[in-house]
């Protein structure tokens, strides 16, 4: 999330999105019933298995599943390498932060020595990302509709065009995720990821001490107290290694907590504080501390994120591994 994109790549990437939108109607729960029915278990204990190991590991999965939906679709095109002709989007400057890729890789094994060439690393990066957030409660917190294809293209420019950066105002987080068929709920909603993970300095550090764009000034927006603290960890421009939690003292936990810390004007980003500018976002925003009200909401925005430019049916391919195009099953 850390990038500084043009109004100009705005417009295009508007324009991409709305080329390529699909909510996934060829998806079903059951699309691995007659051909791997081990799939979603194999997943989900080879998940559970590195989450226990590492509760971190939560967030970098969550993550990985966004990044790879608002860049071409939910097709794992986020897991390719690069190539010596080629930059793929893992190594766009948005991507560089990106973890998980690990736990994909060891999924995918797994997966091959039951079912060879049956399940899509599509299926399993969104597969992991929602076991990762709910080992924490030992049950599934949100259905995934499955049957995705793997696709063949991977281009690290498409990231500076699709993704959305931590310095977006309002206006253009809307139009960014209008772009891929979401709404101002799913955006709103599915802010509340950042409930989990931390984040570098780079990414918000502009609040602190170049708001105005002219080397000086914090953002008004920002409580001051939290300010402060966030200047004796990022004490410059320049920290490109520092990171701190995006949700203080919750950022293991998938919960609420950050709802309640940004209308204490505490949000780490400048994207989150946009959400606060806007009445029907600032509405649901307090709606959304209530527990419940937000799962069964995340639920439901995370399904459709789920389903944006997804390849069915005869499209894309099935990778043997994730992070190389040539090996494939057609």
């Amino acid at each position: 999330m850390n990038v500084k994109l043009s109004s100009f790549l705005v417009s295009i990437a508007v324009l991409f999105g709305l080329l390529g939108v699909s909510h996934g109607g060829k998806l079903s729960l059951d699309y691995y019933k007659d051909t791997c029915p081990q799939a979603l278990d194999i997943v989900r204990e080879v998940t559970w298995k590195h989450v226990e190991q590492d509760l971190t590991v939560a967030a970098p999965l969550l993550r990985l599943h966004f990044h790879d939906c608002f860049i071409r679709g939910c097709d794992a095109s986020i897991l390719i390498d690069s190539t010596a002709n080629n930059t793929a989007e893992k190594d766009a400057i948005p991507n560089l932060t990106l973890g998980g890729f690990d736990v994909i890789a060891d999924i995918k094994a797994a997966v091959e020595k039951v079912c060879p060439g049956v399940v899509s690393c599509a299926d399993i990066v969104a597969l992991a990302a929602r076991d990762s957030v709910s080992f924490q409660y030992k049950k599934s917190l949100w259905k995934v509709f499955l049957g995705r294809r793997d696709g063949t293209i991977s281009h690290a420019s498409d990231a500076l065009v699709n993704l959305a950066p931590p310095t977006f105002n309002f206006d253009q987080l809307k139009q960014r995720f209008a772009s891929k068929g979401l709404d101002v709920f799913d955006l709103v909603v599915l802010s509340g990821a950042h409930t989990i993970g931390d984040s570098h300095c780079f990414s918000f550090s502009n609040r602190l001490y170049n708001f105005t764009g002219k080397g000086y000034g914090q953002d008004p927006s920002l409580n001051p107290i939290y300010a402060t603290y966030l200047k004796t960890k990022c004490k410059n421009l320049s920290d490109n290694t520092t990171s701190l939690p995006m949700d203080p003292k919750s950022s293991l936990s998938f919960d609420t907590h950050y709802y309640k810390i940004l209308l204490k004007h505490k949000g780490l980003f400048q994207s989150d504080a946009a959400l606060l500018t806007d009445k029907k976002s600032f509405k649901e925003v307090k709606k959304l501390i209530v527990f419940e009200y937000f799962l069964e909401k995340f639920a439901h925005s995370i399904k459709k994120m789920g389903e944006i430019q997804v390849l069915t049916g005869n499209e894309g391919q099935i990778r043997k591994n994730c992070s190389v195009v040539s090996l494939v099953y057609e």
